[in-house]
């Protein structure tokens, strides 16, 4: 029996209502893992403003100087969806793989992606459009990938499943990451925290977060050059 989308959305919010109430609960015996924070000394919450305009200015072209990376991001990043599933906003997630890039010496486009909310198929995305045919694929929710044109779209360089897990140092490491491989190098890959309470903890804010996305692709349009103001 098939459920529609609306009864689907009815079930993923009572799951993620008994989620949080239950992590709110004190436990009975020793405390549930959690990941780590953001960032050493940053807590972020729902409260904590994103300073971040995109706007689009035109259909993206496909880039033809050896030097820059594309950055690709999912169709909510920035306007319906302004934080990563664990409130780090988006313009801060942002800064940190631009200057990921910029540390390399290499410079950054970026783009929506509308077609597809996959993260791979976003990052191959940007890949494609990018001149040096490496590109990074960000969801709204934080799931990200570092693409190679020339592979197939769920093959990658680098994957980054856990969104719970990838904090501000991760996100520069993986903008430094895609620029080394952009200029031939081979990169030790960017660590990846694993921690088995993350998948039940988030399961069901992480697949409502998709479905949000979700809802805003649209197969018919072409990926957008985005400008970027830092507010």
């Amino acid at each position: 029996m098939q459920i529609d989308e609306a009864r689907l959305k009815e079930i993923i919010k009572k799951v993620l209502t008994e989620n949080l109430a239950a992590a709110a609960a004190p436990a009975a015996d020793a405390p549930a893992a959690a990941p780590a924070p953001a960032a050493a000394g940053e807590v972020f919450t729902k409260d904590t403003p994103c300073n971040l305009k995109v706007t689009e200015v035109g259909e993206a072209q496909k880039g033809t100087v050896a030097n820059e990376v594309v950055i690709g991001l999912g169709p909510a990043f920035g306007t319906k969806q302004t934080r990563t599933i664990i409130q780090i906003p988006h313009d801060r997630v942002l800064r940190e793989v631009m200057a990921g890039i910029e540390e390399e010496g290499l410079s950054c486009r970026i783009i929506k992606v509308y077609h597809t909310s996959d993260v791979s198929f976003i990052a191959h995305t940007a890949a494609k459009y990018s001149g040096s045919g490496i590109g990074i694929g960000i969801q709204s929710k934080g799931t990200t990938v570092i693409h190679q044109k020339d592979l197939a779209p769920l093959a990658n360089l680098e994957l980054f499943p856990q969104a719970p897990l990838i904090d501000l140092d991760t996100f520069r490491q993986i903008g430094k990451n895609a620029a080394k491989y952009a200029k031939g190098e081979s990169p030790t890959p960017v660590p990846v925290r694993n921690d088995q309470m993350a998948r039940p903890k988030y399961q069901a804010i992480s697949a409502l977060l998709h479905i949000k996305e979700t809802e805003l692709t649209d197969r018919n349009k072409k990926p957008q050059t985005l400008k970027v103001e830092f507010l």
